[in-house]
């Protein structure tokens, strides 16, 4: 059974950083696609990025380039989002999500052939 729990949240200034974390079990990591998605209450939930293994790309959303960086532990098993430089409009919910195959929704940051989520965990940026 894949479980995935992130880890990392939290209230931060703004121009603050955090590192998100999202251990897996039961997933094979580097197989297929992982990402990580945000949601503010009311609102649709939007990728922040993907890592394609299959594609050998990563893709990032405009919002959060040059600003946000994805990595994985293989050995770890686990996906990091290093969140820098952060402002206000970056307070969400923030969900890994895992692929149990080609995730045709990578590319666009559509949550679409994503079969695995986390909890989510809380990101608070305040002014």
């Amino acid at each position: 059974q894949v479980q995935l729990v992130e880890s990392g949240g939290g209230s931060v200034q703004a121009g603050g950083s955090l590192r998100l974390s999202c251990a897996a079990s039961g997933y094979t990591f580097g197989r297929y696609s992982m990402a990580w998605f945000r949601q503010v209450l009311g609102r649709e939930r939007e990728g922040v990025v993907c890592i394609s293994t299959y594609a050998g790309s990563t893709y990032y959303a405009d919002f959060v380039k040059g600003r946000f960086t994805i990595s994985q532990d293989k050995v770890k098993n686990t996906l990091y989002l290093q969140m820098n430089s952060l402002k206000p409009e970056d307070t969400a919910i923030y969900y890994c999500a895992a692929a149990d195959g080609i995730a045709l929704g990578c590319p666009h940051l559509r949550d679409m052939g994503f079969d695995y989520w986390g909890q989510g965990t809380q990101v608070t940026v305040s002014s």
